[in-house]
């Protein structure tokens, strides 16, 4: 029998880790351009990209595990909710479901069977799943969303940190802008890949906006560095 392969088991953690990296990458490249259009010194431009890392990862990380957590605590109150209801009348919740598959295209007949069938096996699970629309695959996990998250947002701003450390300070601007483009575009193309859409599509998207952010950076590190 052949085994289909789906991409949907990743939509938890690759939603978490793209968002992570490419914060990662944009926001450092862009602080440490700014900083350096400002004409700061190198150690001052390397500091503001440590910091900015250390910060965005842990803003990263709480911010994603206090969202999910919401979403986490959504569902345990919606089961909890089925749950009694199938303690007070589980006739009726039975009688629910059914009426879920009729409207999916089932005969009534067939719909109370099915019904029967999974509720039998598994009521809260069956009513969780195509009444609330929770399974495992899709179900919410704060922990390691919040990791997922922190450890791509350090890993997309250590890019642009290497390239600030190896390059010259007279090249630092045009090398840190280069390299991270191209990390950007890579990051995109892989994420495509990941969730099975086109490369080249999925480069350009992220592209377009990291070479936005780090432009009106720049232009604000320029404009303040500048004597009036």
């Amino acid at each position: 029998m052949r085994k289909e392969y789906h991409y949907t088991h990743r939509t938890g953690w690759l939603r978490a880790a793209v968002l992570g990296a490419n914060d990662g990458l944009v926001s450092t490249a862009s602080l440490v351009l700014g900083v350096a259009s400002a004409h700061a010194t190198r150690s001052s431009i390397l500091l503001a990209g440590v910091a900015g890392l250390v910060a965005g990862a842990m803003a990263m990380a709480a911010g994603e595990y206090v969202s999910v957590s919401s979403q986490a605590d959504t569902e345990q109150t919606d089961l909890a909710l089925e749950r009694t209801g199938l303690e007070v009348d589980e006739e009726a919740e039975h009688r629910e479901l059914a009426e879920i598959y009729v409207q999916r295209g089932l005969n009534a007949e067939l719909a109370k069977e099915v019904a029967n069938q999974l509720m039998a096996h598994d009521a809260l699970g069956a009513h969780a799943r195509d009444e609330l629309g929770i399974n495992e695959i899709l179900r919410a996990r704060p922990l390691q969303a919040a990791l997922a998250s922190a450890a791509s947002f350090i890993a997309g701003a250590t890019m642009p940190l290497l390239t600030a450390v190896v390059a010259s300070q007279t090249d630092l601007i045009p090398f840190v802008a280069t390299a991270s483009l191209a990390f950007l575009a890579l990051l995109g193309a892989l994420a495509a890949r990941a969730g099975g859409a086109r490369l080249i599509k999925g480069a350009v998207r992220v592209l377009f906006w990291g070479a936005l952010a780090m432009a009106l950076t720049a232009s604000v590190g320029g404009l303040i560095g500048t004597p009036v």
